[in-house]
C-alpha cells in the first residue's frame, strides 16, 4: 500500500470510529418546553425550576425554552403536542388534565399512550384552603359555612372538570353542599385571588399557596392525601374525616407523539439527572410532592390506571356519558 492510501485509510477509519462515538442523539436546537397551564401555578414553578437545574448543572447542550398554552384546560397544549413539526424537540410538563381533558374533548383525536413516557418527576398533593378572615378554623367549620351559603361559596380552580374541579365536585357530592366552582387558567391566579378574598375556598397545590400560608393569609384545613403531610402535621386528611377519598396530580414530562427512541432515552436519561439534584429533592420536601422517578413501560401503565380512574370519575359527576 502506497504512503498516500495509507493515509486514506487511516483518515477514512478515524472518521468511522468518529461516528460511531457520536451515535448517542442531542438536540442540535433550542427545545420547546410546553406547561400545560398558566404562569405561577404549580406546573409552571415545577418547569421553571427544572430549566433553571439544567442549566445551573450544564446537563444539555441545548437550551429548554418553557412556554405557557393554558387554553382549553390543557386543550391548546396537546393540540400543540400532537401536531409538533418536530417531535425530536418538543416536550410537555403535565398535569392530571393530561388524563381528563381528552376524555371531555373527545373531538381533539389525542390518545395520550401516543406520547412518549419521559419521567414522572413526582405525584402532587392539594389541601382545601380558606382565607383567615372566614374565622373558619377546621374542616367542621367549613362544612357548616359552606352549607349556609350553598351556591353563594365560591371554590377557584385551575381548569373546567380538572383535578381542582374533581375535588370540589366530592366534596359537593359526599357532604350535600352546592359549592359554586370557578375555573382558571392557572393556580397562581387561583391562588392570588383566595388571599385577595375574590373567593371563599381553593384546593391548591402546597407550592401554588404556600407563600400566602407563610404570610398569614390562607388557612388549610384538611389534605386530600393517605397520610397527613410533613410540611403540614397538625392538618387532618380528609381520610380522617370519614371520607375514603385521597387525589394527586401527576408531574410528569412527556415527549411529542412520533418521538424517536434515541431522543426518548435521551430526555428519560436528562430528567433523571434533573429528579437526582439537590435542588429538585429540596424542592421536593419542601413543597409535599411525593413519588419516585417512573419512565418507559411503568409510565405508560400508570397513564393507562390513570386514564381509567378519571374515565370512571367525570362519568359519576356527569362531566362524561
Amino acid at each position: 500500500m502506497s504512503y498516500r492510501k495509507a493515509i486514506v485509510a487511516t483518515v477514512a477509519g478515524l472518521a468511522l470510529g468518529a461516528v460511531g462515538v457520536a451515535q448517542a442523539w442531542e438536540p442540535t436546537k433550542p427545545v420547546d418546553f410546553v406547561i400545560m397551564a398558566g404562569k405561577g401555578g404549580g406546573a409552571d414553578k415545577m418547569a421553571r425550576l427544572m430549566q433553571s437545574i439544567v442549566e445551573k448543572e450544564d446537563l444539555a447542550n441545548r437550551p429548554l425554552v418553557p412556554t405557557n398554552k393554558s387554553g382549553g384546560s390543557g386543550a391548546e397544549a396537546l393540540v400543540h403536542m400532537k401536531s409538533a413539526s418536530d417531535p425530536d424537540h418538543t416536550i410537555m410538563v403535565t398535569l392530571n388534565s393530561f388524563f381528563t381533558t381528552p376524555l371531555r374533548q373527545p373531538g381533539l383525536d389525542v390518545d395520550i399512550m401516543q406520547f412518549a413516557p419521559v419521567g414522572r418527576m413526582a405525584e402532587d398533593t392539594f389541601l382545601l384552603w380558606v382565607h383567615k378572615n372566614e374565622g373558619i378554623n377546621n374542616f367542621e367549620e367549613f362544612l357548616a359555612e359552606a352549607e349556609k351559603r350553598g351556591s353563594g361559596w365560591v371554590m377557584g380552580g385551575t381548569g373546567k372538570n380538572s383535578e381542582d374541579n374533581i375535588i370540589t365536585d366530592h366534596l359537593n357530592d359526599a357532604y350535600g353542599l352546592s359549592i359554586k366552582y370557578i375555573p382558571y387558567k392557572g393556580g397562581g391566579a387561583v391562588a392570588k385571588d383566595l388571599a385577595g378574598e375574590q373567593i371563599d375556598s381553593s384546593v391548591n397545590n402546597p407550592s401554588e399557596a404556600l407563600g400566602f400560608y407563610e404570610s398569614g393569609d390562607v388557612i388549610p384545613l384538611v389534605a386530600f392525601t393517605d397520610e397527613r403531610l410533613p410540611m403540614f402535621p397538625d392538618v387532618p386528611t380528609l381520610k380522617e374525616t370519614g371520607s375514603d377519598f385521597s387525589y394527586f396530580m401527576q408531574r410528569s414530562v412527556v415527549g411529542a407523539p412520533g418521538m424517536s427512541d434515541e431522543a426518548l432515552e435521551y430526555y428519560t436519561g436528562l430528567f433523571s439527572k434533573v429528579y437526582e439534584s439537590g435542588d429538585w429533592q429540596e424542592y421536593k420536601s419542601s413543597k409535599s410532592l411525593m413519588g419516585d422517578f417512573m419512565a418507559g413501560s411503568d409510565l405508560t401503565g400508570y397513564w393507562d390506571t390513570q386514564r381509567s380512574r378519571h374515565e370512571t370519575i367525570l362519568k359519576a359527576s356527569g362531566a362524561i356519558k
